[in-house]
């Protein structure tokens, strides 16, 4: 079982801009009119959520942080070496609790 990724090389990579936004991020995004400052913004200063060691392609993580202008984003993330954003968006007070970081049951 993986011990989760080095947050600090998360944010390396993200302030040296070497991930990659995968097709359905940069769709979901668009969609959500979410661009890439705000998804760099909110893994900068933002935390670990949750940890999915055993993905279907690639360890990953999911990320909660908030822009500069206050907005509330998950960013899903495969593990370094090759960061890939797998999808971003607003967390629905639906799905989460007020937290935005533990999921209703």
């Amino acid at each position: 079982m993986s011990e989760g990724p080095d947050y600090a090389e998360l944010r390396r990579i993200f302030e040296a801009k070497q991930y990659v936004l995968t097709a359905h991020a940069s769709s979901r995004a668009i969609e959500r009119d979410i661009d890439d400052f705000e998804i760099e913004e909110a893994v900068l200063a933002g935390s670990v959520i949750e940890d999915y060691p055993d993905d279907k392609y690639s360890p990953s993580c999911l990320i909660l942080g908030r822009t500069r202008r206050g907005r509330i984003l998950h960013v899903h993330l495969c593990y370094p070496p090759t960061v890939k954003v797998i999808t971003v968006y607003e967390p629905s007070p639906d799905e989460w609790e007020s937290d935005l970081k533990t999921r209703k049951s």
